[in-house]
């Protein structure tokens, strides 16, 4: 990586009309609305089979369930599950973008399994699964007698005994479970042939072309880049590889957090390969990653869990932030204040990317980010792991958890994963607070910008008082914020246009799980791989001087942690127990 490039910049000069084809904050913008126009004109071409009269029949189900019942029925939950298989990533491209945009599958002694299973080991391995997926399915269907039986003992009752509506509830959850443990068993029965090295080979070469353009028009080599990006993508793909490994997954040690810990012992054993560096493309990758990640927080969805969402993650996160920075700088006495506002940011925002928006928004130095990001993902593994222990060994409601889990854990996909292990209500809560959040990626990158340029940068230099203008405080916004923000407001103008059943199935199912998700999820493990390639661990090592970064994170998380909490019952149990109720 050149010395421009370990450093996150924005460039000081006067805005021009070819950085809008010169800068990669811009190509980061055009590729990401590439992705987006091509998804929406792919997945809003045709709706799946049957929508209408599933959808029809299903809302009638679930209006009479909420009528006469003050549970959740069986009935309910069939409806809801028959809407829930309406998904526009069924179709015929959806598959074609799934086959070729897939990572690396589970495996557990065999590395190979992950890349490569023939079809005698796949027949071998479904007949054997097939008697504990037909006990699973036989224990389905007597949890579901037992539900009905429950349910209509509390029906006859006209739903006014609460031992009975309890004991309908409880069965119908005990259903709900074994519903779950059948799919998966039938899922293992069911398996099919794997081979991904072709798709991954073809990937590998969309991937040249559809960054290589960029790299092009910004100046550099091409093949060069082709040629190191070989490299790149194959760190990437053991990175996959390596968090697919089931014991990996137990522990939340993802493809990100290997992505890392593999290029940084390339780079501080052998070293970075020449050839890999003019790849080496950390911000490009990321930022493109970003963008993508706009589609992904939608406003109807804020709207729908209500203003205690917005309360835990709008008023929490900036308070949580503010004074992590004050106590990094008054207290810890923070040597580096990019460093202190990147941690800050990173661990009460939304972790990597709430870091690489403020790091360029203040020029924190690469290494900085580096730290920042590793702290990030070191503590989310441990916290997607305790939290939801914690929380069921004590008997948190899943509300409650989870939306502590959406404001606290720093990564989307680990939040969604906690929150999972708590229950559906547990999951939705803490993905759609987490989405609330991801928000305020733009608005923290424009107050650190506004905040450095006016006071922290005048200061160091001398200059407190001056008048800062637009201008300058333009220059030093990070321009792919504006491709968030945009492509996070077109997603919810065509998903409020849909309505919400259209929407669920042809944005949430379609778009995002279908498109966007994925290679998001491709580009921000490509950023990390750079990162690891591109990090020495001498230039680190006096960041850690004092163990001051880590006391900044800790002290700062178990703030946030608190006050999270806090606030979460307030506004949930307290204040909107209605919308709870909803829920």
């Amino acid at each position: 990586m050149s010395e421009q490039k370990a450093d996150v910049v924005v460039d000081d000069g006067g805005a021009k009309i070819s950085d809008l084809w010169k800068k990669e904050d811009y190509w980061a913008i055009w590729l990401g609305f590439l992705v987006l126009i091509a998804g929406y004109a792919l997945f809003l071409a045709q709706t799946p089979p049957k929508f209408a009269e599933t959808v029809n029949k299903a809302n009638q189900a679930l209006e009479i369930a909420a009528e006469t019942a003050p549970f959740r029925t069986i009935e309910y939950f069939q409806a809801q599950d028959a809407k829930k298989k309406l998904r526009g990533r069924d179709s015929a491209a959806g598959k074609t973008i799934a086959s070729y945009t897939r990572t690396p599958g589970r495996w557990s002694s065999n590395p190979l399994d992950s890349f490569y299973v023939p079809k005698v080991t796949v027949d071998a391995a479904n007949e054997k699964a097939k008697p504990a997926a037909e006990a699973a399915r036989a224990k389905e269907a007597a949890a579901l007698e037992q539900a009905r039986a429950a349910q209509k003992a509390a029906e006859g009752a006209g739903y006014k005994d609460a031992s009975l509506n309890g004991a309908a509830e409880a069965k119908i959850g005990d259903w709900r479970k074994a519903q779950s443990s059948a799919s998966r068993a039938g899922a293992a029965a069911a398996a099919r042939p794997v081979n991904i090295f072709p798709t991954l080979a073809v990937l590998m070469i969309l991937f040249m072309v559809f960054f290589g353009t960029g790299m092009v028009f910004m100046g550099q080599n091409a093949v060069k880049f082709a040629a190191g990006f070989v490299g790149v993508f194959a760190v990437a793909v053991l990175a996959f590889m390596m968090g697919s490994q089931s014991t990996m997954r137990v522990y939340g040690i993802n493809a990100e957090a290997w992505a890392i810990i593999l290029g940084m012992l390339i780079a501080n054993t052998v070293g970075t390969p020449s050839f890999v560096k003019p790849a080496v493309q950390t911000e490009y990758f990321i930022k493109t990653g970003l963008v993508l990640l706009g589609a992904e927080v939608l406003f109807d969805k804020i709207v729908a869990i209500g203003t205690p969402g917005i309360f835990v993650a709008w008023v929490v996160t900036p308070i949580v932030l503010v004074s992590t920075f004050i106590f990094g700088q008054k207290v810890l006495k923070m040597p580096s204040k990019t460093l202190n506002i990147t941690i800050s940011a990173d661990m009460s925002v939304c972790g990597t990317s709430a870091a690489i928006a403020t790091a360029a928004a203040c020029r924190a130095k690469k290494e900085e980010l580096t730290l920042s990001i590793g702290l990030s993902l070191v503590f989310t593994a441990i916290m997607m792991i305790v939290m939801p222990i914690f929380i069921k060994a004590i008997g948190m409601p899943q509300v409650l958890g989870g939306a502590w889990i959406g404001g606290t854990i720093d990564a989307t996909g680990a939040v969604a994963a906690a929150g999972a292990a708590l229950g559906e209500k547990g999951m939705y809560v803490a993905a759609t607070i987490k989405m609330i959040q991801n928000v305020l990626i733009g608005v923290t990158a424009f107050f650190v910008a506004l905040y450095w340029t006016t006071k922290v940068e005048p200061e160091e230099q001398g200059l407190a008082g001056r008048q800062v203008g637009l201008g300058e405080i333009w220059n030093r916004f990070p321009k792919f914020v504006i491709g968030f923000l945009a492509a996070s407001i077109l997603a919810s103008l065509i998903s409020g246009s849909l309505g919400s059943d259209l929407s669920n199935a042809m944005v949430n199912e379609g778009l995002v799980r279908g498109l966007t998700s994925p290679l998001r999820t491709w580009c921000f493990v490509l950023a990390f791989t750079s990162i690891g390639l591109g990090t020495n661990f001498r230039e680190l090592a006096h960041y850690f001087k004092g163990g001051k970064p880590l006391i900044l994170y800790v002290c700062g998380q178990s703030f946030n942690l608190i006050l999270t909490l806090v606030m979460a019952y307030v506004m949930f149990y307290i204040v909107f127990p209605d919308i709870t109720a909803k829920i």
